[in-house]
Parts: C-alpha cells; sequence; structure tokens
C-alpha cells in the first residue's frame, strides 16, 4: 500500500510520514499493524469531537439513507443545511447571521475576499505578516510567508501587508481598503495570539474608513480555545467570519458568514456572484449540525481551558521555551528545529501523534480533540517529557 500511494497519490513533500490507517476512534489511530497512536493533532485541528464520534456517525448514517447530493448550492431547500445555519446564526453575534457554505476553509476565505471587494466596490485587502490562510491562488496571495508563495507568483494584485500586533501599522487601513484579513490568533506563525487590544483597534480603525474586518476562524473556531470562537475573547465582531477544519468533525466542510445585507451581493449583477457545486452538502451539513450540537451543549469548551491549564502543568521542561495558544491549541515553542524534529519524529515511534505548525520551526503542535480525555493528556505529556529528557542527555 505504501509502494502504490507514493506512486499513485500526489504528495505534498518529498517525505511523508506515511503512517498505513487501518482505523481511528476517539483520541486513537490504529496502523495497520494494529498499533494504537495516540492522536495529540485531530486532522490539524479537524477532527473535533475525536475520531467516529458515535452522534456524527449516526447523523452521516442517517443522511445517507435519505439523499446526498441532488443540486449544486443555494437552490434546493435541504433541511440538514437549513437547520445547521440557523443554529448557527443563533450562537453568533449581529449582525452575523447568513452562512454561504463551501467545501473548505480555503474557498471559503475566496469567497469572504470576494465577498468584501463586492459589498465595498473597493479592491485593496490587506493581510498580516507571516499569515495563512489557505492555498489557492487568493489565499495564497494574502498568505504572509514570501518563501512558500514566489514560486507561484503573478498573484492577486491590491494586496498589502501590516504586522499582526503592531499598532501604528493600523494607518495603512485606509478609504482605500476594501477589508482587512486576519487570523484571530495566528496558526502558521506560532499560535500567536493578540495583544493589548489589538484585535479591537484593529475593528475601530476598519470602522473609521469603512473596511470591512474579516476574521479568520478556521483554526481556532468550534470551541477549541473555550468559547465558540475565539474573537469572543477579545471583544471583537467581525463583519465576515471564515471557518472550516472543526466544523464537521473531520469531514470537508467550511463556511462565511455576513450579515443579509451584505451577503444579498452575491445574488445578482452578476447572478451566482459565489457558486460551488457541494457546498452545503447534506451529510456535512448533517455532520456539521451533530458536531455543533454536541459542542455548544456540553461542556467540552468549559473542559477545553481546564484541560489547557493540565497540558501547561505537565509540560514543564528545559528544552520547552515557551506554551503560546490557548485551550486546546497550543503550540511548544522549543529551542531549535533540531529538537522539535526529533520530538515529532521519535513520538511517532513511539504512538504519540504531534506535528508542525508552518512558518516557526521550533514549534510543535498539539491540538488533540476536544474529547481527550484527563489520562491520555497525561500519557501523552508524560512521552512528550521523556523523549524531551533523553534527548537532552
Amino acid at each position: 500500500m505504501k509502494k502504490d500511494f507514493l506512486k499513485y497519490q500526489a504528495q505534498t513533500t518529498p517525505h511523508p510520514l506515511a503512517m498505513e490507517i487501518s482505523h481511528a476512534q476517539g483520541s486513537y489511530i490504529y496502523d495497520t499493524d494494529g498499533k494504537a497512536h495516540l492522536d495529540f493533532v485531530a486532522g490539524v485541528s479537524a477532527c473535533s469531537l475525536g475520531h467516529c464520534h458515535p452522534k456524527v456517525v449516526a447523523a452521516v448514517q442517517e443522511q445517507t439513507e435519505s439523499y446526498m447530493h441532488v443540486m449544486v448550492y443555494g437552490e434546493f431547500v435541504q433541511k440538514p443545511a437549513v437547520e445547521y445555519t440557523k443554529l448557527l446564526a443563533s450562537l453568533l453575534p449581529a449582525p452575523l447571521e447568513s452562512t454561504y457554505l463551501v467545501n473548505s476553509g480555503t474557498e471559503a476565505i475566496e469567497g469572504a475576499m470576494k465577498l468584501a471587494r463586492r459589498f465595498t466596490g473597493r479592491t485593496e485587502i490587506i493581510a498580516a505578516h507571516k499569515a495563512y490562510h489557505g492555498n489557492t491562488m487568493g489565499s495564497l496571495s494574502i498568505m504572509g510567508y514570501e518563501a512558500r508563495k514566489s514560486a507561484f507568483r503573478p498573484l492577486l494584485t491590491d494586496i498589502s501587508f501590516i504586522r499582526f500586533n503592531e499598532e501604528e501599522d493600523l494607518q495603512n487601513i485606509t478609504e482605500k481598503t476594501a477589508a482587512v484579513v486576519l487570523e484571530t490568533i495566528q496558526g502558521g506563525a506560532g499560535f500567536i495570539e493578540p495583544k493589548n487590544g489589538y484585535l479591537k483597534k484593529v475593528r475601530q480603525r476598519c470602522t473609521e474608513v469603512r473596511a470591512l474586518l474579516i476574521l479568520d476562524e478556521i483554526q481556532p473556531g468550534f470551541g477549541r480555545t473555550g468559547k465558540l470562537f475565539a474573537f469572543e475573547h477579545f471583544d471583537c465582531v467581525p463583519d465576515i467570519l471564515v471557518m472550516g477544519k472543526g466544523m464537521a468533525s473531520g469531514l470537508p466542510v467550511g463556511a462565511f458568514t455576513a450579515s443579509q445585507e451584505m451577503m444579498k451581493t452575491l445574488q445578482d449583477h452578476p447572478k451566482l456572484g459565489h457558486i460551488t457545486t457541494f457546498g452545503g452538502n447534506p451529510v456535512i451539513a448533517a455532520a456539521a449540525f451533530a458536531t455543533l450540537k454536541e459542542i455548544t451543549q456540553s461542556a467540552l469548551m468549559k473542559d477545553a481551558l481546564e484541560k489547557e491549564k493540565l497540558f501547561r502543568r505537565l509540560l514543564k521542561h528545559a528544552a520547552i521555551k515557551e506554551i503560546r495558544g490557548k485551550g486546546l491549541m497550543l503550540a511548544l515553542i522549543l529551542e531549535n528545529k533540531e529538537i522539535t524534529d526529533h520530538l515529532i519524529l521519535t513520538c511517532a515511534k513511539k504512538g504519540l501523534i504531534l506535528f508542525w505548525l508552518l512558518f516557526e520551526p521550533r514549534a510543535v503542535r498539539i491540538s488533540p480533540p476536544l474529547t481527550i480525555s484527563i489520562a491520555e493528556i497525561e500519557k501523552g505529556c508524560a512521552t512528550i517529557v521523556s523523549v524531551l529528557t533523553e534527548f537532552k542527555q
């Protein structure tokens, strides 16, 4: 299987981890040799409720028995998508009330950028240095990391960048700006949180010049930081909210939410201003609905903050210079890339799944399922500390 994987399936790096998967359940992934791997990554924050959560599986099974794909997005009334968007709207502050369902986070970013330009009539889009919003051409254009985008130029024009958490750069947001796109917590840069009321100041500046604020919650959304969305920690409501990853417990999905007034501009002049065949797929919408209900009707969000405290208490070692992030979106910052690589690869051999971040070579991602148990956290942290101790000796 591995040989065929490398031959027939396009790869993203010269050396994929290439673990052969048998099945997954709860906080564990099992390989074809029967070995259990404790998952501290959750499909890069996608499997919010762990693997094969019974309520999500039941929702998917029930929907597949009725219908799967019947029509392109937005033409037929399909109960799972209507129920989901209605519940989501009830949980969001005004003016976030109308949701466009798509297939991934990067497609949601594309849609949000189009919506901002269409609604404002402006063209300039401002993003942050070391930002990551996906890999399609529009998303790549607002990636703040030249080494990863230079090979694909030319990209979108009228894009500029500001430094995250640098208040003096906010004057670059002007009456020419259609939108400012920021990750609420910067992911690829190393799980960097906004400081000193930064997001509120961005919000204020956008309001002053009538630019839109787009917040990318693809990674921190859906309870991962202890709130349904991370912007709730920072007293800052966006004009357009972008989401994905943890939305449907591991199924491919994304969405962007705005006011009804704003979203209606995609309906006409031209019609089909944004269109997708599989967005709002009823099976995936059913999984998203089940996921959202479980996250909001249980103690998972509150527990995420308690579990963060446990991680911080257990992960004490001289090699760990800092733990960034909030809730169950955490990054260990180690001394150098050598230790990071050693920790991730050695833990993989010991049955613990960790992963890298894109732009910070010293960082180790810890983003387990929200459902991870105390015993599983203790087990995984003990492995991390043991591997670091062995390396330092």
